[in-house]
This record gives structure tokens, sequence and C-alpha cells, in this order.
């Protein structure tokens, strides 16, 4: 869920960059847009944790708890959004984590879009995405999670 600043209220200043965890949920076993996404969020100077392949539910929440992150990229090409999406979801909630920017990306129908957002996905990045456009959400959404 993105986070509402009352219109005229004063910012804190971002104490350090972005911190993204880019997090592969599931069986799919193809990480190669992951990747690229990985490089170019650390070539835009944000701090990038990668976790791997294969990961649950619950080690996507508690890398980002461990991790300390701002956003979660969800990379997925197996089709399996509907189902790990709001588990993930769950596990966050569960670790207090309601206020991380949560964005997708990988091969998800147009018609899965609405249902995503509504359980929280912010934003999803599909196939043909231009990878500044990512870049760009994510800079002007994320959080300031690490105040001083």
């Amino acid at each position: 869920m993105l986070n509402t600043v009352e219109p005229n209220a004063e910012v804190p200043p971002r104490v350090g960059p972005i911190r993204v965890l880019i997090a592969k949920p599931g069986l799919d076993g193809h990480d190669r847009g992951a990747k690229v996404m990985a490089r170019a969020l650390r070539d835009a100077g944000m701090e990038v944790i990668y976790t791997g392949l294969f990961q649950t539910p619950e080690m996507i929440a508690r890398a980002a708890l461990d991790e300390d992150v701002d956003v979660i990229g969800l990379s997925i090409l197996s089709g399996a959004h509907r189902a790990l999406f709001p588990r993930i979801f769950q596990e966050l909630r569960a670790a207090g984590l309601d206020d991380v920017l949560v964005v997708a990306g990988g091969t998800i129908p147009d018609e899965d879009v609405a249902a995503l957002k509504e359980i929280g996905v912010a934003a999803v990045f599909g196939p043909g995405t231009p990878i500044e456009t990512a870049v760009r959400f994510i800079r002007e959404n994320a959080p300031n999670r690490s105040t001083v």
C-alpha cells in the first residue's frame, strides 16, 4: 500500500539510498528479467538485495524484514501470482511491513492487474516496460522508512 503524505507536510530527507529486495517467488526458475532489473536499480543508485530463485512467501517477508527494505520487487513468470502474492502480503503484514512498497514484474495477464492492486501491489511492470519507467516509479513512490 502506498504511503500518503498530507499536502504541505514536511517530508524528512531520505537517509541513504532506496533499499530494494528483488524476489522470485515459487517454482519459477527463470531469473534473467529479475537480474536485469536488479542491475538497473543498482545503476540508478539504489541498494539491491536479490534473494535468488524459489523463494517462499515466508522467506521473502523474512528477507525484507532482515534487510530493512523500502521496496519489494516480485518477479514471476510461472502464472502463480494469484496464489502466491496474497500469501506474501499476509506474511508482510505479520512481520509489520505494511509500509513497504511492493511492485511486480513478469508475465502477469492484464486481467489480473486489478486484483493484484487490490491486495496491495502498487504497480505491475510487464514485458516490454522501459526500465526507466520502473526506476522512476520506485523513486517517486518508495516510502522514506530510513529516517534518523
